[in-house]
């Protein structure tokens, strides 16, 4: 009688590696098996919070990898990036506690295989950095990372593996609820593609101007990146990649995962070193 296999379950009974990405308005988690290119096994989004402790960030996190059927002992190894400072010494404390690891922190110094051309690399956003490591993974150089976050962040590397700087513009999200505060009679929007260019009402009109209107300007500063570097590859990530790069001209490529998939390929090639 042949012996039943069973099938081993994705990251069962394997280290696994733990990606946080900390944003201004999300917390962004992912996790692979800490062996090999793995494929992302889950990922979460929570709301960003200053006040929250770090068992409160702990018990938010193990309940979350019991809902996915994943142990969490086998979570061995962490590696977060953080735009927030105040909140480091609370996830250093939430990965020892309920880890017992060290986290790799995404900061100067570490190794990206890339050369820093900005006047001073200690201010890079660590998710700028990431997503141009990912993105060169996935589509190579030159490339432009667009990041579609509280703000709208455009990276540029060159064929030289050259990390040249970017633009920031205020996020879409921002630019809407600034309109809906500084206007009192405007009211709060969703933000989605509208039916229709011209709207029939204010609501409709506020949609197409704020939709169509940021298009305008992530393809305005597209025009003039590709001016400077002809051919680039532009790859969008970011909580609102889907809702505007399907409109625009110029993006081809859209990855919601890139923040994630970045930390992991920064890991591994910090982990040896470490």
């Amino acid at each position: 009688m042949q012996k039943k296999v069973e099938k081993r379950k994705p990251g069962e009974g394997n280290p696994l590696l733990l990606a946080l990405d900390v944003g201004n308005t999300n917390i962004v988690l992912g996790v692979f098996e800490a062996a090999g290119s793995s494929p992302l096994l889950a990922s979460w989004r929570l709301a960003t919070s200053r006040e929250r402790t770090a068992d409160e960030y702990g018990l938010s996190v193990l309940a979350l990898l019991r809902h996915q059927d994943l142990d969490a002992h086998q979570v061995r190894h962490l590696v977060i990036s953080s735009v927030v400072p105040p909140l480091h010494p609370v996830l250093e404390t939430w990965a020892r506690r309920y880890f017992q690891a060290e986290p790799l922190w995404i900061e100067p110094g570490i190794r990206t295989g890339l050369k820093i051309r900005i006047d001073n690399p200690s201010e890079l956003g660590a998710d700028r950095l990431v997503n141009s490591v990912a993105g060169i993974e996935k589509h190579g150089v030159p490339l432009i990372a667009v990041d579609f976050g509280t703000a709208t962040s455009f990276d540029v590397v060159n064929e030289k593996r050259e990390f040249l700087g970017g633009l920031i513009a205020p996020g879409l999200k921002i630019s809407a609820e600034a309109l809906f505060q500084r206007a009192s009679r405007l009211p709060r929007i969703e933000i989605a593609e509208p039916e229709r260019l011209i709207g029939r009402n204010t609501v409709q009109a506020m949609q197409s101007g704020t939709f169509w209107g940021y298009v305008g300007l992530v393809d305005g500063i597209l025009d003039r990146l590709l001016a400077e570097l002809p051919g680039a590859a532009i790859v969008a990530t970011g909580g609102l990649a889907r809702v505007i790069a399907p409109a625009s001209r110029h993006i081809r490529h859209i990855e919601p995962n890139l923040t994630l998939e970045g930390l992991r390929i920064l890991w591994a090639l910090n982990h040896g070193a470490r």
